[in-house]
């Protein structure tokens, strides 16, 4: 067993996350020391623990057979559903949302390690309903992915909540759905996300009011128009139903159903979203138009970035973290730190550092013969470079801020563990990979 494993043990992935873990405490260290040079807070005492027991788990994940678990992840995928739940009606308030359970100074977020439940509940499913109907697995999918990511909505987390469309939208490409249906998710939600900010734009940011938004902010029209679609919709339906050779009654059902879920959807999402959390999503186009309220954060990233230059100011030495001029820079903005203190040298390190564990997941897919392992890789690989692009981006100021963390480098013991425990099981899977 003990020769086994250090055979089959990936130490490329390994050392690449010991790399990255070590760089996060060294700036949730910084992060923590005020312009006089004295630390303010604690965190980084908190993330070595953190990161010590994460390590242990990812060694328990490592040297466990991830085919033994298979028949506890439809139980697992119902409790994490009922925590939820639980989480949204008792859970502790932070950043406006109520995603935490426990105590002040120790707590969880259940919706970061449902990540992982789902993933594998998800690649379950599709891995065992390869003889079903394209349509039916695809509604089932669908079914697995909203459950958990309406109640994550609910809390509101919109953030944590985004990262589960990825992972749905890449596993069910691996598995061979139909891109039309999986391109109906993506636009529907891509529409749904215009419709909800637009309102938002044009009263923040453009300050001019167009007629064709008026559809969105108007009660009695937006009405009119979800019902007008809803009936074109019904009408496609029907077509194809007498008519089944006529593919256009398809398309017209297909496209008046998106237009009208989306609308629908961005009013649910107007009432569940706060007024900060939607107007989030649209400063980044213009962060001066609210300077000192949502677009502070990007600006001060970018100031924070751009003085970094070539190599950096210098560990200890950056001046926007250590003035506080950047906030939630321990978690959210950690990468400005490092791109201040260590330059774009350190960023490009950075940079190899999470590549290098991409390609190296995509690597040991390709080679793993067995479908629910298969499917579990995709599922991280998509999370995992999600939370890369999006949190990079975030900082840059070229996508909006979602308060979605950079794993393994920023603070927060949910999502260190959540990603150590995801790294665990890629390297379960590369362990049996021959094996059916």
């Amino acid at each position: 067993m003990k020769a086994k494993f250090f055979q089959v043990f990936d130490y490329f992935l390994f050392i690449c996350v010991l790399f990255l873990v070590s760089l996060g405490i060294m700036f949730i260290y910084s992060s923590a020391v005020n312009s006089e040079g004295f630390l303010v807070s604690k965190e980084y005492v908190k993330q070595i623990i953190w990161a010590g027991i994460g390590i242990v788990l990812l060694l328990l994940t490592a040297i466990t057979d991830y085919r033994r678990i298979i028949r506890y992840v439809p139980y697992l995928y119902a409790a994490f559903a009922l925590l939820l739940i639980y989480t949204r009606i008792f859970g502790r308030y932070v950043n406006g949302a109520r995603s935490w359970i426990g105590f002040a100074s120790f707590g969880i977020q259940p919706s970061e390690f449902c990540k992982v439940v789902y993933i594998m509940f998800l690649a379950l499913y599709l891995a065992n309903s390869k003889s079903e109907s394209p349509r039916k697995r695809f509604f089932i999918s669908l079914g697995i992915f909203l459950l958990p990511t309406g109640l994550i909505l609910l809390q509101p987390d919109l953030g944590t909540a985004m990262v589960y469309i990825p992972i749905f939208l890449l596993m069910c490409f691996v598995a061979g759905l139909p891109l039309r249906y999986i391109f109906l998710i993506f636009a529907g939600g891509l529409l749904t996300i215009i419709f909800t900010v637009l309102p938002i734009y044009q009263s923040e940011i453009a300050h001019i009011n167009y007629k064709l938004i008026s559809v969105l902010t108007n009660g009695k029209l937006s009405l009119l128009v979800i019902i007008a679609s809803f009936a074109i919709c019904l009408i496609g339906v029907t077509g194809k139903f007498f008519f089944p050779e006529n593919k256009y009654f398809y398309w017209i059902a297909y496209y008046a159903g998106m237009f009208c879920a989306a609308l629908i959807l961005s009013k649910v999402a107007g009432k569940v979203l706060k007024d900060y959390q939607i107007k989030r999503l649209i400063v980044f186009i213009d962060p001066d138009s609210d300077p000192r309220g949502a677009g502070w954060n990007i600006i001060q990233s970018k100031i924070a970035i751009g003085s970094g230059n070539l190599f950096g100011q210098g560990f200890l030495r950056g001046t926007q973290s250590h003035y506080r001029f950047l906030p939630e820079q321990s978690t959210d903005f950690i990468f400005s730190i490092l791109a201040e203190e260590f330059g774009f040298v350190g960023c490009m390190a950075v940079f190899v550092l999470y590549f290098g564990i991409l390609i190296r997941m995509v690597y040991i897919m390709r080679a793993t013969n067995n479908e629910f392992g298969y499917f579990i890789i995709s599922g991280i690989l998509a999370m995992f470079f999600f939370h890369f692009i999006v949190n990079v981006g975030m900082v840059m100021g070229i996508m909006p801020i979602t308060g979605i963390p950079l794993l393994f480098l920023s603070y927060g013991g949910s999502s260190l563990w959540t990603a150590m425990i995801c790294i665990g099981l890629v390297m379960s899977i590369k362990g049996h990979k021959f094996e059916l």
